[in-house]
């Protein structure tokens, strides 16, 4: 960075005060500070005019001002057991009085807050002498979404009082040092006989029970099931959807609807008719083809829709409709309008999902959208069949789902909560050793002021959806929890700056609802985390994530199992390396030289990788696990025994090294270069392995057999 674009002090200030992080040490140990023009950028984003030292100047007097405009905090968060205090704004002198509306859900009812005799000096404000009083809210509140009302003569607001749980606590199955294993799969990749070309909820089902009970497993990881586009092409990576608080229909078994089955045979004949096309490609060993399975599954729900409900079924339609209420609507009118305008870009009047050209469109549309809120009822569901069905199956939590970092930026959350988001900025991360440019996933990030002014309820609805029918939640990428590196739109990965949220409401609000829904809660650690941020989250018992070739000692060695943590999910490999036997084979290695994204010699990279596993095989040989002339499947399962010396509350296992699949489903980084998240699950020669076939693969019961040895 030259002198000349080094920031000031003002600016670093207004950043600072706006959570825009000035200084951090990037992958390789090195402090940075990001650039004047950076900076700017950043604050641009997020409605902060930086572009002269005199508007700095203004927006920093602006933003130390501004608590003292608010009668109230847009949000009070706190801890069960603790006293909270909070903050009112009034003319300095007048009397005020405060109180706390009980949640409903934690039995209702009236507290009355005392002050506290703590002195702030007043300050004036756009004129106005302003004194602060502080109340406190006692520790004794039970858990919930309370509401802190205040009154006086100049002071008259209410914001939402949150009380989380200090900790979560793990299950009983989970207690001491007990511990549970499980499987990770990517859904849509783990088709049936009666598939329509891609996994779905049945399919989910069907797992869950076969893995819990045939091979003992306690839990089933899959990818996450956001909603993508309601029209063709569909984005395949379910980590780019257009909302994380809805589930994708795609995953939806239309004969499974309760209604498939009284339907006439003219009309059950149009369903399988529109089956066949789909069921086809269910021994495909090409691509997952997305688009063929969502026409022939949308063709077929329709009618299925259009067919008559009994009274209990239309009512429990409709509670389920009032319970998820205008988010619901939202998206439903986002999917009607989109399937209109069909890949057209629309009219500028409809960008605004307040006003009144959408609004008449809601009217205009009011069948599809019908539609569309019908397929979140039905997903729904299946969603809770699957998860019954993988506790009946023995299982002791059932399926863990996936929360994505963010959303794709035309989506349905960017349009309809485009008030608490940066649409000027995208989400990524910095560059590393695996991604040396960096990377840009082109989704728009949480604004955090405005986020905390919406009282986090965007947040709290998405997580309630994806709970209610969960026994764990895996948080991707959860430093984004506490921040997250912030792109300016149209710049490089590695121009960013990290911007900061208020960790404690939002990890407190997750554990609020995890505790509610009771599911575990794991957080993906992996990169760049502070010890601080792993410490806190395993403070609030959120578990980390522990990837066998991602664990390094203060050598820079393999860290022993025995040494890792106790709160972790403990795995050989995730879905962003290959499977284990492509990882031994340097595949890792290979795709990124094919694609053009290493930075660094190949043969220097190469020699690295073989380094690093020839320095585990070693390992594994030292402790016994491994013979001289070992097979492919013996030395997948010594990496599994190896991790299983580990204290790990949580050991998953992935699918795909189950059953010798060698493909990786994604490769961060790349878009179009390579089939990501469209690889069907097979064996080593990459036939496809069904869910019929999984617990007769000799394989995966040896697998199994390894982890219950546990």
């Amino acid at each position: 960075m030259s002198d000349d674009d080094r920031p000031s002090d003002a600016l670093l200030r207004l950043a600072g005060a706006h959570g825009i992080t000035t200084e951090f040490w990037d992958f390789h140990g090195e402090h940075r500070i990001p650039s004047g023009a950076t900076l700017r950028s950043v604050l641009g984003a997020m409605g902060v005019d930086a572009s002269s030292p005199a508007l700095v100047d203004l927006a920093l007097a602006h933003a130390e001002d501004q608590p003292w405009r608010q009668v109230l905090p847009p949000f009070v968060v706190t801890r069960a057991g603790r006293d909270a205090h909070v903050p009112v704004h009034v003319t300095d002198g007048d009397p005020v009085r405060a109180w706390v509306e009980i949640d409903p859900e934690a039995g209702g009812g009236r507290v009355e807050l005392s002050q506290s005799d703590e002195y702030v000096a007043p300050r004036v404000v756009d004129g106005r002498r302003v004194g602060r009083a502080v109340f406190v809210l006692p520790g004794s509140l039970p858990l919930g979404w309370h509401e802190v009302v205040v009154e006086g003569p100049s002071a008259r607001g209410h914001s939402p009082a949150v009380v989380t749980p200090d900790r979560l606590r793990l299950p009983a199955a989970l207690d001491g040092e007990a511990r549970g294993w499980g499987f990770m799969a990517q859904l849509y990749s783990v088709r049936s006989r009666a598939s329509w070309g891609v996994g779905d909820l049945v399919d989910l089902a069907d797992m869950g029970w076969l893995l819990g009970h045939e091979c003992g497993a306690d839990f089933l990881l899959i990818n996450p099931l956001h909603a993508a586009e309601p029209t063709t092409p569909m984005t395949p990576s379910p980590y780019l959807p257009t909302t994380r608080r809805f589930v994708n229909p795609l995953f939806v078994r239309p004969e499974a609807v309760r209604e498939a089955a009284y339907l006439s045979a003219a009309d059950r004949a149009l369903v399988e008719w529109a089956a066949e096309p789909a069921r086809a490609l269910n021994t495909d060993t090409g691509p997952i083809d997305r688009d063929v399975a969502w026409t022939a599954k949308k063709a077929a729900l329709e009618v299925v829709h259009a067919a008559p409900r009994t009274g209990a079924r239309q009512r429990a339609f409709d509670a389920y409709c009032h319970e998820e209420g205008a988010g619901l609507e939202q998206f439903a009118l986002w999917c009607a309008l989109v399937e209109r305008h069909a890949g057209a870009e629309w009219p500028a009047e409809l960008h605004d999902p307040h006003g009144e050209a959408v609004a008449a469109a809601r009217a205009e549309l009011a069948d599809r959208v019908d539609f569309f809120r019908w397929l979140q009822w039905v997903a729904d569901e299946q969603l809770e069949a699957a998860q019954a069905a993988a506790r009946r199956g023995g299982m002791a939590l059932g399926i863990m789902h996936d929360l994505a970092v963010g959303v794709h930026p035309g989506g349905a959350d960017a349009w309809a909560l485009r008030d608490v988001l940066a649409p000027e900025a995208s989400v990524g991360a910095p560059p590393d050793m695996y991604n040396q440019q960096g990377q840009d996933w082109s989704q728009p990030p949480w604004h955090p002021q405005e986020l905390a002014r919406a009282g986090y309820r965007p947040w709290r609805d998405m997580l309630r959806t994806i709970l209610r029918h969960a026994g764990a939640i895996r948080i991707d990428h959860v430093i984004g929890l506490f921040r997250l590196w912030w792109i300016p739109r149209g710049q490089s990965p590695a121009l960013g700056a990290y911007v900061k949220y208020d960790h404690e409401a939002i990890v407190g609000i997750l554990a609020l609802e995890a505790h509610r829904a009771g599911a575990v809660v794991i957080g993906e650690d992996l990169g760049t985390v502070e010890p601080w941020v792993r410490d806190y989250l395993s403070e609030r018992g959120v578990l980390g994530t522990s990837i066998l070739w991602f664990e390094y000692d203060q050598h820079g060695g393999p860290l022993a199992p025995e040494r890792w943590r106790r709160l972790v999910l403990a795995t050989v490999t995730t879905h962003d390396l290959p499977p284990t036997a492509g990882y031994l084979a340097d595949e890792h290695v290979a795709i990124r030289e094919r694609l053009g994204l290493l930075t660094e010699p190949v043969e220097q990279v190469r020699a690295q990788a073989r380094e690093e596993r020839e320095r585990m095989l070693g390992l594994l040989r030292d402790r016994g696990l491994l013979g001289a002339d070992a097979s492919e499947r013996e030395t997948v399962e010594a990496l599994h025994r190896y991790i299983l010396a580990s204290p790990a509350a949580l050991l998953g296992v992935s699918l795909a090294d189950a059953v010798g699949e060698r493909r990786a489903q994604n490769q961060p980084g790349t878009d179009q270069e390579y089939p990501n998240w469209k690889v069907p699950l097979g064996d080593g020669n990459a036939q496809p392995v069904l869910v019929e076939d999984l617990v007769d693969s000799s394989r995966l019961r040896s697998l199994a057999r390894v982890m219950n040895e546990r």
